[in-house]
């Protein structure tokens, strides 16, 4: 396992009581480098939404508990926040609650001459996702993928 993704595990280890206790659930934890920095984002959700007292009373218990265990090494910083609307579909778990909604996909090479797709999500595999297009239902090959979203509807 690589020192990602132990810290994103052992933070959503320490992450789970402080969702349950705040009534959240764990959308996802990330660890990444932006330029010359390092992130570690929590990102949390509710059925009717966080807002910004749910993000800030998570956020100060993440930070203790962090401070507390101290497993990772240099300066990051952290942030909680909600997923958003048009957020990642990262996990099976996203991708299960999705079932039935719009989704936009981004693939790494083409199909077709077409890298984006759009329709509503029908189903998925360990291997494959699929999609119901405007015109036809397509599947795609889950490692083709570089990004699958909830569509936003504005």
């Amino acid at each position: 396992m690589s020192k990602r993704e132990t810290y994103e595990k052992r933070t959503e280890e320490l992450l789970a009581p402080i969702a349950a206790a705040q009534g959240v659930e764990i959308y996802d934890v990330e660890y990444v480098k932006e330029g010359s920095d390092w992130y570690l984002r929590a990102y949390i959700d509710k059925p009717e939404g966080v807002n910004i007292g749910d993000c800030e009373a998570v956020s100060r218990a993440l930070s203790d508990a962090l401070d507390a265990e101290d497993f990772i090494e240099g300066a990051y910083t952290l942030e909680v926040s909600s997923p958003g609307l048009g957020r990642a579909l990262k996990k099976d778990r996203h991708l299960e609650k999705s079932i039935g909604r719009q989704v936009e996909l981004r693939l790494y090479q083409p199909v077709e001459k077409c890298r984006e797709f759009s329709g509503v999500l029908k189903g998925y595999t360990a291997q494959e996702i699929v999609i119901e297009t405007a015109q036809e239902e397509m599947t795609f090959a889950r490692k083709d993928i570089a990004l699958i979203r909830l569509a936003l509807d504005f």
